[in-house]
């Protein structure tokens, strides 16, 4: 298949106008001038885009399917309470429930031009969802805890979920890791017993860490509504807790979970040089997730500072419980905009390097990047067109502009991952979109009850 389109976008190599991109049997065979790759493969099939750009498809580095159905359900409130009056709806659900949910999120991501996710579940309901949709991804199976007699349970019932998984997915697309919730669920003896099955299992790990500053109080100073409301509403009132005097980073770090070699962190807002040195010398990722920060009033992450010290970063759109929507452009242009306005011209970011840190850089989170994150002969085909031709947008001079300041996810034409259309102008070729809009509205109805 031949794919034509105004600009393609490696993103490890400039910009083509007029270009073409090659796909045989699920990986990438060539790219180059329109005029010349028609030439040159004549037998092709071909499909045009027209005023659109191809590019690799988008990396979500943090995301929760399976809570799509509580977008709108709460809303306005900062973290601690919007955390609390979640988990307060989520006996309403059945296990079907979290399964229509993550198809929702699916397919919102899909449509999006997500074509990897980095989705952490506790139902599994996300797997089956991913595997299902056809999009790639890490999905992590969540653990928490903070009741010691309760940590070798909750293992054995994480480990047998991770086995299950594994067993029912496509191994090509899909990778099953670990994910600890963060500092104020998790007891010590459950990082300990966690980092000794992953140094078995080699498995990903990703952990919500130094999100809120509700969160950081805790851990440093024992008080807090994350230390009182939220740990009475879980039921761990009663296991005691000291202050550790350390920042969230420092206090997992002293439990080993950082020195794994595979980690993902997710938001490190309350950060500071000391902490972005340990996240430096254990290589651990960090998923930006601009938005997520701001509507919950967690703050801003150090964007700046993790560039500085070449993190490996990526952008997440967390959940739409939080966020509202699946959008990788609103997240893409929020994130870029929030880091202008605080660091000023100093900080001035491109739309380019945003553009980079969605798709390579979130492989490169991920430790994908030697088979997504740019179109390169050799890689999967992993990739979108974006329309670029609507009123608001014509003419466009920059491609990379265009895309962050003037695209949303209604803008997608067509997204594939390993070379499969899973959508195309409008058609969702893998997954019922109809008929998971009205499931929607039953749960809707489920959730207000």
């Amino acid at each position: 298949m031949l794919l034509l389109a105004r600009y393609v976008l490696p993103v490890s190599h400039p910009h083509l106008e007029d270009g073409a991109v090659l796909v045989r049997d699920g990986a990438i065979l060539a790219l180059g001038s329109r005029v010349d790759m028609l030439r040159d493969y004549p037998d092709e099939e071909v499909v045009d885009y027209g005023l659109a750009a191809l590019m690799p498809g988008f990396v979500d580095l943090h995301t929760h399917m399976e809570y799509t159905i509580f977008r709108g359900v709460v809303d306005d409130l900062p973290y601690t309470e919007w955390k609390m009056a979640v988990q307060g709806r989520e006996h309403l659900l059945t296990e079907q429930d979290w399964e229509d949910s993550a198809v929702l999120g699916a397919i919102e991501a899909i449509r999006s031009g997500i074509t990897t996710v980095a989705d952490i579940t506790d139902s599994g309901a996300s797997v089956k969802a991913a595997q299902d949709s056809g999009l790639r991804g890490v999905l992590y199976r969540e653990v928490s805890t903070m009741d010691t007699a309760s940590v070798d349970r909750v293992m054995a019932e994480a480990l047998a979920d991770i086995d299950d998984w594994t067993a029912r997915t496509d191994s090509s697309r899909i990778t099953i890791g670990i994910a600890p919730h963060g500092p104020y669920t998790c007891h010590p003896r459950l990082f300990q017993a966690l980092v000794a099955e992953v140094e078995k299992r080699d498995r990903p790990v990703t952990i919500h860490l130094a999100g809120s500053k509700d969160e950081y109080d805790f851990v440093k100073y024992g008080s807090s509504p994350l230390g009182q409301d939220f740990r009475e509403q879980s039921g761990w009132s009663d296991q005691p807790w000291m202050p550790t005097g350390v920042s969230p980073v420092r206090y997992v770090y002293q439990w080993g979970i950082l020195d794994l070699p595979n980690v993902l962190a997710v938001h490190c807002v309350h950060v500071d040089a000391e902490d972005i040195d340990v996240l430096k010398r254990t290589d651990t990722a960090v998923a930006y997730c601009a938005r997520c920060n701001a509507k919950l009033a967690m703050g801003t992450a150090p964007f700046g500072d993790f560039r500085a010290a070449e993190l490996r970063v990526g952008i997440g759109t967390d959940s739409p419980a939080s966020t509202s929507t699946i959008d990788f452009f609103e997240e893409m242009l929020v994130g870029l905009l929030i880091q202008r306005g605080i660091r000023g011209e100093q900080g001035f970011y491109t739309a380019k390097e945003f553009i980079t840190m969605a798709t390579l850089g979130g492989a490169r989170a991920l430790k994908m990047d030697h088979l997504i994150g740019s179109l390169e002969p050799g890689k999967r085909a992993d990739i979108i067109a974006v329309d670029l031709s609507k009123s608001h947008q014509v003419p466009t001079q920059n491609p990379y502009g265009a895309l962050v300041h003037t695209c949303n996810m209604d803008n997608v034409l067509m997204t594939m991952v390993d070379g499969r259309v899973l959508f195309d102008r409008g058609k969702y070729l893998t997954l019922d979109r109809a008929s998971m809009s009205e499931r929607a509205e039953q749960l809707r109805d489920k959730m207000r009850g």
